[in-house]
Protein backbone atom coordinates (compact mmCIF):
# COMPACT_ATOMS: atom_id res chain seq x y z
CA UNK A 1 0.00 0.00 0.00
CA UNK A 2 1.11 3.72 -0.96
CA UNK A 3 2.89 5.35 1.97
CA UNK A 4 1.39 8.76 2.48
CA UNK A 5 0.07 10.68 5.24
CA UNK A 6 -3.35 10.95 4.28
CA UNK A 7 -3.67 6.83 4.21
CA UNK A 8 -1.81 6.00 7.07
CA UNK A 9 -2.50 8.91 9.62
CA UNK A 10 -5.61 11.25 8.65
CA UNK A 11 -7.87 8.75 7.35
CA UNK A 12 -7.56 6.44 10.16
CA UNK A 13 -7.65 9.29 12.72
CA UNK A 14 -10.99 10.23 11.57
CA UNK A 15 -11.95 6.46 11.08
CA UNK A 16 -11.31 5.86 14.99
CA UNK A 17 -12.56 9.63 16.78
CA UNK A 18 -15.75 9.44 14.28
CA UNK A 19 -16.61 6.41 16.09
CA UNK A 20 -15.30 7.11 19.93
CA UNK A 21 -16.56 10.53 19.20
CA UNK A 22 -20.63 9.17 19.45
CA UNK A 23 -20.14 9.09 23.34
CA UNK A 24 -21.55 12.60 23.01
CA UNK A 25 -24.45 10.97 21.57
CA UNK A 26 -25.52 10.18 25.21
CA UNK A 27 -27.95 13.04 25.40
CA UNK A 28 -29.82 10.97 22.45
CA UNK A 29 -30.67 8.02 24.31
CA UNK A 30 -30.47 8.38 28.19
CA UNK A 31 -33.83 8.99 28.51
CA UNK A 32 -34.94 5.78 26.64
CA UNK A 33 -32.05 3.89 28.63
CA UNK A 34 -33.54 5.18 31.98
CA UNK A 35 -37.44 4.48 30.82
CA UNK A 36 -36.53 0.74 29.77
CA UNK A 37 -34.87 -0.26 32.74
CA UNK A 38 -36.94 1.01 35.00
CA UNK A 39 -34.23 3.80 36.99
CA UNK A 40 -34.38 7.89 37.54
CA UNK A 41 -32.43 9.67 35.08
CA UNK A 42 -30.25 11.20 37.42
CA UNK A 43 -29.11 7.55 38.21
CA UNK A 44 -28.35 6.98 34.77
CA UNK A 45 -26.57 9.86 34.25
CA UNK A 46 -23.85 8.79 35.53
CA UNK A 47 -22.51 5.82 33.22
CA UNK A 48 -21.59 9.20 30.90
CA UNK A 49 -19.90 10.64 33.91
CA UNK A 50 -17.66 7.31 33.97
CA UNK A 51 -17.43 6.88 30.81
CA UNK A 52 -15.24 10.65 30.33
CA UNK A 53 -13.85 9.63 33.51
CA UNK A 54 -12.28 6.22 32.61
CA UNK A 55 -11.51 8.04 28.80
CA UNK A 56 -9.45 10.46 30.84
CA UNK A 57 -7.73 7.46 33.12
CA UNK A 58 -7.11 5.23 30.79
CA UNK A 59 -5.15 7.54 28.70
CA UNK A 60 -3.28 8.64 31.75
CA UNK A 61 -2.69 5.23 32.79
CA UNK A 62 -2.14 3.98 28.83
CA UNK A 63 0.01 6.77 27.50
CA UNK A 64 3.19 4.68 27.53
CA UNK A 65 1.18 1.71 26.27
CA UNK A 66 0.55 3.82 23.13
CA UNK A 67 4.10 5.36 23.29
CA UNK A 68 5.39 2.31 22.25
CA UNK A 69 3.22 0.19 19.95
CA UNK A 70 -0.17 2.31 18.79
CA UNK A 71 -1.55 -0.55 16.79
CA UNK A 72 -1.66 -2.47 20.20
CA UNK A 73 -3.66 0.84 21.68
CA UNK A 74 -5.54 1.31 18.66
CA UNK A 75 -6.41 -2.48 18.56
CA UNK A 76 -7.27 -2.28 22.97
CA UNK A 77 -9.32 0.34 21.50
CA UNK A 78 -11.26 -0.98 18.70
CA UNK A 79 -12.07 -4.21 21.38
CA UNK A 80 -13.01 -2.33 24.49
CA UNK A 81 -15.32 0.12 22.45
CA UNK A 82 -16.74 -2.20 20.90
CA UNK A 83 -17.34 -4.37 23.64
CA UNK A 84 -18.45 -1.50 25.83
CA UNK A 85 -21.40 -1.25 23.18
CA UNK A 86 -22.56 -4.28 22.81
CA UNK A 87 -22.48 -5.20 26.15
CA UNK A 88 -24.71 -2.19 26.75
CA UNK A 89 -27.37 -3.02 24.47
CA UNK A 90 -26.65 -6.60 26.59
CA UNK A 91 -26.95 -4.80 30.06
CA UNK A 92 -30.30 -2.91 28.81
CA UNK A 93 -31.67 -5.95 27.78
CA UNK A 94 -31.25 -7.19 31.30
CA UNK A 95 -32.04 -4.09 32.74
CA UNK A 96 -29.24 -4.08 34.57
CA UNK A 97 -28.08 -0.34 35.97
CA UNK A 98 -24.02 -1.96 37.16
CA UNK A 99 -23.54 -3.56 34.21
CA UNK A 100 -24.29 -0.14 31.96
CA UNK A 101 -22.00 1.44 34.10
CA UNK A 102 -19.46 -1.42 34.26
CA UNK A 103 -19.85 -1.53 29.89
CA UNK A 104 -20.46 1.99 28.86
CA UNK A 105 -18.74 3.63 32.22
CA UNK A 106 -15.61 1.40 32.47
CA UNK A 107 -14.86 -0.90 29.52
CA UNK A 108 -16.39 1.82 26.81
CA UNK A 109 -14.40 4.29 28.63
CA UNK A 110 -10.86 2.73 28.47
CA UNK A 111 -11.92 2.49 24.41
CA UNK A 112 -12.14 5.83 24.38
CA UNK A 113 -8.90 7.26 26.12
CA UNK A 114 -6.82 4.53 23.94
CA UNK A 115 -9.05 5.68 21.15
CA UNK A 116 -8.26 9.16 21.53
CA UNK A 117 -4.31 9.39 21.95
CA UNK A 118 -3.62 6.22 19.40
CA UNK A 119 -3.51 8.52 16.34
CA UNK A 120 -2.29 11.79 18.02
CA UNK A 121 1.40 11.32 17.46
CA UNK A 122 1.47 9.81 14.35
CA UNK A 123 -0.38 12.80 12.71
CA UNK A 124 2.38 15.06 13.87
CA UNK A 125 4.83 13.23 12.85
CA UNK A 126 3.02 13.09 9.41
CA UNK A 127 2.16 16.88 9.04
CA UNK A 128 5.10 18.08 10.93
CA UNK A 129 4.81 21.56 9.44
CA UNK A 130 1.23 21.74 10.11
CA UNK A 131 0.56 20.21 13.37
CA UNK A 132 -2.31 22.05 14.29
CA UNK A 133 -4.08 21.30 11.19
CA UNK A 134 -4.00 17.49 11.39
CA UNK A 135 -4.85 16.96 15.36
CA UNK A 136 -7.63 19.36 14.91
CA UNK A 137 -8.60 17.55 11.67
CA UNK A 138 -9.14 14.43 13.71
CA UNK A 139 -10.59 15.97 17.14
CA UNK A 140 -13.21 17.40 14.57
CA UNK A 141 -13.76 14.10 13.93
CA UNK A 142 -14.74 13.43 17.49
CA UNK A 143 -16.61 16.58 17.57
CA UNK A 144 -18.52 16.09 14.52
CA UNK A 145 -19.45 12.20 15.71
CA UNK A 146 -22.36 13.50 17.64
CA UNK A 147 -24.07 15.59 14.45
CA UNK A 148 -23.26 12.71 12.01
CA UNK A 149 -24.44 9.33 14.54
CA UNK A 150 -27.55 11.43 16.18
CA UNK A 151 -29.83 11.03 13.13
CA UNK A 152 -28.78 7.24 12.51
CA UNK A 153 -29.34 6.53 16.24
CA UNK A 154 -32.35 7.99 16.26
CA UNK A 155 -33.51 6.32 13.45
CA UNK A 156 -33.26 2.84 15.12
CA UNK A 157 -34.56 3.93 18.49
CA UNK A 158 -37.93 4.62 16.20
CA UNK A 159 -37.70 1.40 14.31
CA UNK A 160 -37.29 -0.80 17.77
CA UNK A 161 -39.97 1.77 19.80
CA UNK A 162 -37.32 3.54 21.34
CA UNK A 163 -35.70 0.29 22.87
CA UNK A 164 -32.12 1.51 22.91
CA UNK A 165 -30.37 -2.15 23.12
CA UNK A 166 -30.84 -3.03 19.44
CA UNK A 167 -29.23 0.89 18.66
CA UNK A 168 -26.35 -0.59 20.45
CA UNK A 169 -26.08 -3.45 18.89
CA UNK A 170 -26.12 -2.36 15.53
CA UNK A 171 -24.10 0.74 15.85
CA UNK A 172 -21.51 -1.49 17.84
CA UNK A 173 -20.87 -3.97 15.06
CA UNK A 174 -20.74 -0.31 12.62
CA UNK A 175 -17.60 1.01 15.08
CA UNK A 176 -16.01 -2.15 15.29
CA UNK A 177 -15.45 -2.28 11.41
CA UNK A 178 -14.46 1.46 11.15
CA UNK A 179 -11.95 1.39 13.93
CA UNK A 180 -10.60 -1.52 13.25
CA UNK A 181 -9.80 -0.46 9.52
CA UNK A 182 -8.41 2.52 11.07
CA UNK A 183 -6.67 -0.09 13.55
CA UNK A 184 -4.89 -1.72 10.06
CA UNK A 185 -4.25 1.87 8.44
CA UNK A 186 -2.45 3.24 10.98
CA UNK A 187 1.25 3.86 10.85
CA UNK A 188 4.28 6.05 11.92
CA UNK A 189 6.18 7.24 9.33
CA UNK A 190 8.87 4.81 8.30
CA UNK A 191 11.89 7.20 9.03
CA UNK A 192 10.50 8.23 12.56
CA UNK A 193 13.18 5.87 15.24
CA UNK A 194 12.07 6.13 18.85
CA UNK A 195 14.33 3.73 21.56
CA UNK A 196 11.99 2.22 23.96
CA UNK A 197 12.32 -0.66 26.29
CA UNK A 198 10.64 -3.69 25.44
CA UNK A 199 10.10 -4.96 28.41
CA UNK A 200 6.28 -5.29 29.02
CA UNK A 201 6.38 -6.54 32.67
CA UNK A 202 3.80 -5.63 35.21
CA UNK A 203 6.65 -3.56 37.41
CA UNK A 204 7.94 -1.66 34.42
CA UNK A 205 4.93 -0.61 33.28
CA UNK A 206 4.19 0.68 36.98
CA UNK A 207 7.42 1.81 36.83
CA UNK A 208 7.03 4.24 33.77
CA UNK A 209 3.65 5.24 35.20
CA UNK A 210 5.17 6.76 37.99
CA UNK A 211 8.24 8.38 36.02
CA UNK A 212 5.60 9.81 33.30
CA UNK A 213 3.55 11.10 36.54
CA UNK A 214 6.56 12.66 38.37
CA UNK A 215 7.91 14.32 35.16
CA UNK A 216 4.88 15.45 34.37
CA UNK A 217 3.42 17.06 37.86
CA UNK A 218 6.93 18.05 38.65
CA UNK A 219 7.11 20.65 35.61
CA UNK A 220 5.49 24.04 36.08
CA UNK A 221 4.28 24.77 32.30
CA UNK A 222 2.48 20.59 32.47
CA UNK A 223 0.59 22.23 35.42
CA UNK A 224 0.06 25.25 34.19
CA UNK A 225 -1.46 23.50 30.85
CA UNK A 226 -3.33 20.94 32.89
CA UNK A 227 -4.84 23.78 35.02
CA UNK A 228 -6.20 25.40 31.69
CA UNK A 229 -7.43 22.63 30.25
CA UNK A 230 -9.59 21.60 33.31
CA UNK A 231 -11.34 24.65 34.00
CA UNK A 232 -12.12 24.87 29.84
CA UNK A 233 -13.29 21.45 30.00
CA UNK A 234 -15.54 22.10 33.13
CA UNK A 235 -16.85 25.08 32.18
CA UNK A 236 -17.43 23.61 28.71
CA UNK A 237 -19.68 20.94 30.05
CA UNK A 238 -21.16 22.83 32.85
CA UNK A 239 -23.03 25.25 29.89
CA UNK A 240 -23.18 22.56 27.15
CA UNK A 241 -24.62 20.41 29.77
CA UNK A 242 -27.51 23.40 30.51
CA UNK A 243 -27.96 24.27 26.35
CA UNK A 244 -30.78 23.14 26.20
CA UNK A 245 -33.08 24.43 28.96
CA UNK A 246 -31.32 27.82 28.55
CA UNK A 247 -32.47 28.04 24.60
CA UNK A 248 -35.64 27.27 26.14
CA UNK A 249 -35.58 29.55 29.01
CA UNK A 250 -35.07 32.32 26.92
CA UNK A 251 -37.97 31.44 24.56
CA UNK A 252 -37.25 29.36 21.76
CA UNK A 253 -39.26 26.73 20.11
CA UNK A 254 -38.35 22.87 20.47
CA UNK A 255 -37.37 22.84 16.73
CA UNK A 256 -35.20 26.33 16.74
CA UNK A 257 -33.36 24.93 19.95
CA UNK A 258 -33.11 21.65 18.21
CA UNK A 259 -31.46 23.37 15.31
CA UNK A 260 -29.65 25.61 17.25
CA UNK A 261 -27.84 22.14 19.06
CA UNK A 262 -27.06 21.60 15.56
CA UNK A 263 -24.78 24.62 15.13
CA UNK A 264 -23.43 24.68 18.51
CA UNK A 265 -22.17 20.72 17.86
CA UNK A 266 -20.83 22.39 14.32
CA UNK A 267 -19.35 25.11 16.38
CA UNK A 268 -17.76 23.08 17.98
CA UNK A 269 -15.91 20.29 15.68
CA UNK A 270 -15.03 23.80 13.96
CA UNK A 271 -13.45 24.91 16.83
CA UNK A 272 -11.58 22.02 16.99
CA UNK A 273 -10.28 22.37 13.44
CA UNK A 274 -9.91 26.56 13.20
CA UNK A 275 -8.34 27.11 16.27
CA UNK A 276 -5.97 24.53 15.88
CA UNK A 277 -5.24 25.48 12.19
CA UNK A 278 -4.72 29.15 13.27
CA UNK A 279 -2.25 28.10 16.26
CA UNK A 280 -0.02 27.15 13.20
CA UNK A 281 0.30 30.41 12.52
CA UNK A 282 1.98 31.48 15.99
CA UNK A 283 5.35 31.50 16.96
CA UNK A 284 3.66 30.86 20.91
CA UNK A 285 0.90 27.88 20.30
CA UNK A 286 -0.22 29.12 23.70
CA UNK A 287 -1.85 32.37 22.06
CA UNK A 288 -4.79 30.32 21.34
CA UNK A 289 -5.71 29.59 24.41
CA UNK A 290 -5.20 33.39 25.66
CA UNK A 291 -8.02 34.44 22.57
CA UNK A 292 -10.27 31.68 24.07
CA UNK A 293 -10.59 32.17 27.41
CA UNK A 294 -10.69 36.46 26.33
CA UNK A 295 -13.58 35.68 24.15
CA UNK A 296 -15.24 33.48 26.60
CA UNK A 297 -14.97 36.17 29.24
CA UNK A 298 -16.28 38.91 27.19
CA UNK A 299 -19.33 37.04 26.39
CA UNK A 300 -19.87 35.31 29.81
CA UNK A 301 -19.45 39.33 31.03
CA UNK A 302 -21.49 40.49 28.86
CA UNK A 303 -24.67 38.25 29.37
CA UNK A 304 -24.03 38.37 33.31
CA UNK A 305 -24.13 42.69 33.18
CA UNK A 306 -27.39 42.26 30.68
CA UNK A 307 -29.19 39.22 32.82
CA UNK A 308 -29.20 38.30 28.98
CA UNK A 309 -30.69 34.41 30.42
CA UNK A 310 -33.25 36.04 32.35
CA UNK A 311 -34.22 38.89 30.40
CA UNK A 312 -33.92 36.88 27.40
CA UNK A 313 -31.46 38.21 24.97
CA UNK A 314 -31.36 35.51 22.62
CA UNK A 315 -28.37 37.11 19.93
CA UNK A 316 -26.16 37.19 23.20
CA UNK A 317 -27.21 33.74 24.96
CA UNK A 318 -26.22 32.19 21.26
CA UNK A 319 -23.31 33.66 20.75
CA UNK A 320 -21.63 32.75 24.07
CA UNK A 321 -23.01 29.07 23.73
CA UNK A 322 -21.43 29.17 20.45
CA UNK A 323 -18.27 30.45 21.66
CA UNK A 324 -18.29 27.80 24.90
CA UNK A 325 -18.55 25.32 22.16
CA UNK A 326 -15.38 26.47 19.40
CA UNK A 327 -13.38 27.12 22.57
CA UNK A 328 -14.46 24.03 23.92
CA UNK A 329 -13.15 21.82 21.13
CA UNK A 330 -10.10 24.05 20.22
CA UNK A 331 -8.92 23.53 24.01
CA UNK A 332 -8.94 20.11 23.27
CA UNK A 333 -7.22 20.02 19.60
CA UNK A 334 -4.27 22.59 20.83
CA UNK A 335 -3.10 20.99 24.05
CA UNK A 336 -1.35 17.85 21.90
CA UNK A 337 0.52 20.26 19.73
CA UNK A 338 0.68 22.88 22.78
CA UNK A 339 2.76 19.63 24.90
CA UNK A 340 4.89 18.84 21.72
CA UNK A 341 6.33 22.54 21.67
CA UNK A 342 7.27 22.25 25.40
CA UNK A 343 8.26 18.89 25.57
CA UNK A 344 9.03 17.26 22.72
CA UNK A 345 7.93 14.36 20.26
CA UNK A 346 9.97 11.53 21.93
CA UNK A 347 7.13 11.18 24.93
CA UNK A 348 4.53 13.40 23.90
CA UNK A 349 1.56 10.44 23.95
CA UNK A 350 2.48 9.99 27.78
CA UNK A 351 2.92 13.82 28.65
CA UNK A 352 -0.64 13.95 25.92
CA UNK A 353 -2.34 10.98 27.91
CA UNK A 354 -1.41 12.48 31.51
CA UNK A 355 -2.84 15.80 30.89
CA UNK A 356 -5.78 14.44 29.43
CA UNK A 357 -6.81 13.02 33.47
CA UNK A 358 -8.05 16.56 33.17
CA UNK A 359 -10.66 15.35 30.92
CA UNK A 360 -11.42 12.49 33.28
CA UNK A 361 -12.09 14.98 37.12
CA UNK A 362 -13.46 17.84 34.99
CA UNK A 363 -16.36 14.66 33.52
CA UNK A 364 -17.00 13.89 37.20
CA UNK A 365 -17.54 17.96 37.83
CA UNK A 366 -18.49 19.65 35.29
CA UNK A 367 -22.15 18.76 34.60
CA UNK A 368 -22.28 18.43 38.63
CA UNK A 369 -21.52 22.00 39.42
CA UNK A 370 -24.26 23.30 37.14
CA UNK A 371 -26.55 20.83 38.19
CA UNK A 372 -26.09 22.35 41.91
CA UNK A 373 -26.04 25.54 40.77
CA UNK A 374 -29.41 25.47 39.35
CA UNK A 375 -31.05 23.05 42.06
CA UNK A 376 -30.24 25.28 44.80
CA UNK A 377 -30.64 28.81 43.33
CA UNK A 378 -33.19 30.53 41.77
CA UNK A 379 -36.87 29.15 41.66
CA UNK A 380 -38.12 26.52 39.21
CA UNK A 381 -41.03 28.15 36.93
CA UNK A 382 -44.14 26.12 38.04
CA UNK A 383 -45.08 26.54 34.30
CA UNK A 384 -42.07 25.60 32.45
CA UNK A 385 -40.24 23.45 34.86
CA UNK A 386 -36.93 25.55 33.98
CA UNK A 387 -35.30 28.02 36.42
CA UNK A 388 -33.56 30.79 34.59
CA UNK A 389 -32.16 32.59 37.72
CA UNK A 390 -29.96 29.48 38.03
CA UNK A 391 -28.85 29.30 34.79
CA UNK A 392 -27.77 32.73 34.31
CA UNK A 393 -25.76 31.76 38.34
CA UNK A 394 -23.76 29.31 36.45
CA UNK A 395 -22.59 32.31 34.37
CA UNK A 396 -20.66 33.55 37.60
CA UNK A 397 -18.68 30.81 38.47
CA UNK A 398 -17.81 29.57 34.55
CA UNK A 399 -16.60 33.36 34.41
CA UNK A 400 -14.36 33.43 37.40
CA UNK A 401 -12.92 29.80 36.54
CA UNK A 402 -12.40 31.71 32.61
CA UNK A 403 -10.37 34.45 34.50
CA UNK A 404 -8.56 31.93 36.72
CA UNK A 405 -7.29 30.15 32.93
CA UNK A 406 -6.28 33.21 31.77
CA UNK A 407 -3.98 34.42 34.66
CA UNK A 408 -2.32 30.86 34.28
CA UNK A 409 -2.10 31.42 30.57
CA UNK A 410 0.41 34.13 31.32
CA UNK A 411 1.96 33.11 34.55
CA UNK A 412 2.34 29.24 34.64
CA UNK A 413 2.64 28.94 30.35
CA UNK A 414 5.73 30.99 29.54
CA UNK A 415 6.48 30.90 25.26
CA UNK A 416 9.08 27.89 24.86
CA UNK A 417 12.24 29.22 23.59
CA UNK A 418 12.42 26.69 20.98
CA UNK A 419 9.84 23.94 19.38
CA UNK A 420 11.41 20.40 20.80
CA UNK A 421 11.85 17.48 18.34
Amino acid sequence: MRENKWIRAAIPALLLHCSIGTVYCWGTFSKEIAGYIGQENSAVQWAFSFAIFFLGMSAAFLGDVVEKDIHKSSLIATICFTAGMVGTGAAILLKSLPLIYLFYGCIMGIGLGTGYLSPVKTLMLWFKDRKGLATGLAVAGFGLAKAIATPVMQFFLNKFDNNPAYMFFIMGGIYCVMMFIGHLLLRKPADWVEAHDDKAGIKEFFSNLGKNFKFSFSNKTFIGIWIMFYINIHCGLALISQEKSIFTAIGLTAAVAATLGSVTAIANAAGRLGFSAWADSFKDRNTIYKIIFILSIALTGATILTRGIENKIVVLCVALLIMVNAGYGGGFSNVPTLLSDHFGMKSISAVHGMCLSAWAIAGLTGNQMATYIVEHTGAVDPNTGLNPVGYQNVLYATGALYVVALIVCFVLVKAPKKEKA
